[in-house]
C-alpha cells in the first residue's frame, strides 16, 4: 500500500554543461536575485548546496556545477538531484562537455530543462543551438519536442525568473514526494575539516527528517549529530526532505556521493556497515574506473592538506576511493590491505620498518613516499589517469540521398545516389534514415564514380555504393556517413 504520509517536497536541482558556458554565473545570478544582502552577509565561505524561494516555493541547488557529487552519485546508482539544468551558450552551441552532461543526465534518468545562456551576446543564436541539440537527441518544446527550454542571461538576470518558474512546473509534474516522519536518509555532498568545529559534512536529506542527536552512518563513517547549520550558517535543530545542511558529528571523513541513513545506535551503525562492506564496494558501476588509495601521513594537518589537494583532481571520468587515511608509519596492516584491495599506498613524511618493507616486496605492493604534497598529488593524478576508460568519438562525414537501387543481396545492396553534404569515404559507417527515422546501419565497402572505384565522393557528386548492413535501403532514403575514433581522454 502506498505510504499515506508522503508530502510534496522541494526539487533538488543540478546545473551541468560545458566549461565557460556560464554554469557558475547562473548559480551566482540566482543567489543575487533570491538571497538578500542581509542573508548572504551571513555566508562566510563557499557553500556546496543552498535553497532559494520563488513564488512561495523552495528550490534547492547543488552548487559548484559539474560537482563530483553528481558524478559520484551517478556511479553509485543514487539520485541526488530531481531535475537537471543543461546550460548551453547561445553563441557557441553544443561542445564536448555538453555531450558528456547530456549522457550523465540520461543515465541518471531525471527530467531536463535546457537553459540557453549568454543571449545578451551579439553572436547569440538560440535557434541554432536548438537545432544543434536535435542531433544529440535533445528536442526542445519549440522544436516539436517535450524538453522545456529558456533563454537566459546570467549577466543581466534576463530569463532567470522564467527558469525558476519552469523548475517549479517540472517539479509539480514530477509529483516529488517524501515522508518527513520516516528515518532520515540522503546523500553526502561535501566533507571537509573545519579548524574550529572538526569534520564538517554537507548533505541533502532525501527522505525523513534529520535531527540533532541522531546516529548517522555511511559506508565510510558513522557518528552522532552534535550540530546542524543551514546554508546561511544558522543553527537549526532538524533538516527536512530536499533541504541542504552542514552537520558536525561524523567520526571520520565521508566520501562525496555516498548515501547516509540514521540508526538506533552507534554499534548498530558500525555493525550494519561492516556487514554491508562487500556489497558497498560492489555498488560501484565500474570498478575499473576506481583508484583505491591508502594514505599514511605524519600529522592530522598533513592528512587534511592531502585530502584537499586530492579533491582538486578532476574525477568525472575516474574516481579516487580513500580506503584508509591515518597518521603514523606504514605497517604490515597497510601492506595487507593494499594487497587484498589492489590499492595505491602513499606515505607523506613517514617511514616503513624493515619487516614491513620485506612484506611489501614479497607481496609486490608498491609504496610511494613523498615529502612535497604537490608531488604526491601529481603521482595520484598519473595513477588515476590510467584508470580512465577509452572513449569513442563520432565524426559526421557526409550525407547521401538514395536515387536508385541496383541490386539487393542477403546482407548487401548496390545503390546509387547524390552526396548532399560533406563527403563519403570507403570504409565509413552508415546510418539509414527514412522520413527522419533511423531504420538501420551498416558500412560502405566500395564507392564507384563513372565506372571507376574511388576512395571518396564529395558533395554534389553522384556515385554508386556497395552497402553491407542490417537494413534494406529504399529510394528516397538518406544515408548518413560517420567515422569513430577511440582514444583515452584526460581527467578534465
Amino acid at each position: 500500500m502506498e505510504n499515506d504520509n508522503k508530502q510534496i517536497k522541494p526539487p533538488v536541482v543540478v546545473i551541468l554543461g560545458h566549461v565557460d558556458h556560464g554554469k557558475s554565473s547562473i548559480l551566482e545570478s540566482i543567489k543575487d536575485l533570491k538571497i538578500t544582502a542581509k542573508e548572504s552577509g551571513g555566508i562566510t565561505q563557499h557553500i556546496a548546496a543552498y535553497s532559494v524561494e520563488h513564488e512561495g516555493k523552495i528550490i534547492t541547488f547543488i552548487d559548484t556545477p559539474g560537482h563530483e557529487a553528481f558524478s559520484g552519485m551517478r556511479k553509485r546508482g543514487s539520485r541526488v538531484a530531481d531535475i537537471a539544468i543543461l546550460v548551453v551558450a547561445a553563441e557557441e552551441g553544443v561542445k564536448p562537455q555538453t555531450k558528456e552532461a547530456i549522457e550523465h543526465i540520461k543515465k541518471v534518468g531525471i527530467p531536463m530543462i535546457v537553459a540557453i545562456n549568454k543571449i545578451d551576446k551579439p553572436a547569440a543564436d538560440p535557434e541554432r543551438v536548438k537545432r544543434d541539440l536535435i542531433t544529440h537527441d535533445i528536442q526542445v518544446e519549440s522544436m516539436g519536442g517535450k524538453i522545456p527550454s529558456v533563454n537566459v542571461s546570467a549577466v543581466s538576470g534576463q530569463g532567470i525568473d522564467e527558469m525558476l518558474e519552469m523548475i517549479n512546473l517540472v517539479a509539480e509534474l514530477e509529483n516529488l514526494r517524501a515522508d518527513p516522519g520516516a528515518p532520515a536518509e540522503g546523500t553526502i555532498v561535501e566533507s571537509h575539516l573545519d579548524k574550529n568545529q572538526g569534520i564538517t559534512t554537507t548533505l541533502i536529506v532525501k527522505n525523513g527528517t534529520l535531527r540533532v542527536g541522531d546516529i548517522i552512518g555511511t559506508y565510510s563513517a558513522v557518528g552522532k549529530i552534535k550540530m546542524i547549520e543551514d546554508y546561511l550558517g544558522n543553527n537549526i535543530k532538524e533538516v527536512l526532505p530536499s533541504m541542504p545542511a552542514s552537520v558536525i558529528g561524523f567520526e571520520d571523513f565521508t566520501r562525496v556521493g555516498e548515501t547516509f541513513q540514521t540508526y538506533g545506535g552507534l554499534d548498530e551503525a558500525r555493525n550494519r556497515i561492516r556487514e554491508e562492506e562487500k556489497d558497498s564496494q560492489q555498488i560501484e558501476a565500474d570498478p575499473e574506473n576506481i583508484l583505491k588509495i591508502i594514505i599514511k601521513a605524519d600529522t592530522l594537518g598533513s592528512l587534511e592538506a592531502i585530502r584537499e589537494v586530492l579533491k582538486k583532481i578532476p574525477q568525472e571520468k575516474a574516481a579516487i576511493q580513500i580506503l584508509k587515511a591515518e597518521t603514523g608509519d606504514i605497517n604490515d596492516s597497510d601492506i595487507k590491505l593494499a594487497k587484498v584491495s589492489e590499492a595505491m599506498t602513499v606515505g607523506f613524511r613517514v617511514k616503513i620498518n624493515p619487516a614491513s618493507q620485506k612484506l611489501a616486496l614479497r607481496e609486490k605492493v608498491r609504496i610511494a613516499g613523498f615529502d612535497v604534497i604537490y608531488n604526491l598529488q601529481e603521482a595520484v593524478k598519473t595513477a588515476l589517469h590510467k584508470k580512465v576508460s577509452h572513449e569513442t568519438v563520432r565524426k559526421d562525414l557526409g550525407k547521401l540521398k538514395v536515387l536508385a537501387i541496383f541490386k539487393t543481396g542477403k546482407d548487401s545492396q548496390i545503390i546509387g545516389g547524390r552526396v548532399t553534404d560533406g563527403e563519403l569515404t570507403k570504409g565509413a559507417n552508415l546510418e539509414v534514415y527514412r522520413n527522419e527515422e533511423k531504420v538501420g546501419a551498416g558500412k560502405i565497402t566500395k564507392i564507384q564514380k563513372e565506372q571507376k572505384e574511388v576512395g571518396e565522393a564529395a558533395k554534389g557528386t553522384e556515385c554508386g555504393l556497395l552497402f553491407r548492413g542490417d537494413a534494406v535501403i529504399e529510394e528516397g532514403d538518406e544515408l548518413r556517413a560517420f567515422s569513430e575514433e577511440t582514444y583515452k581522454p584526460g581527467l578534465d
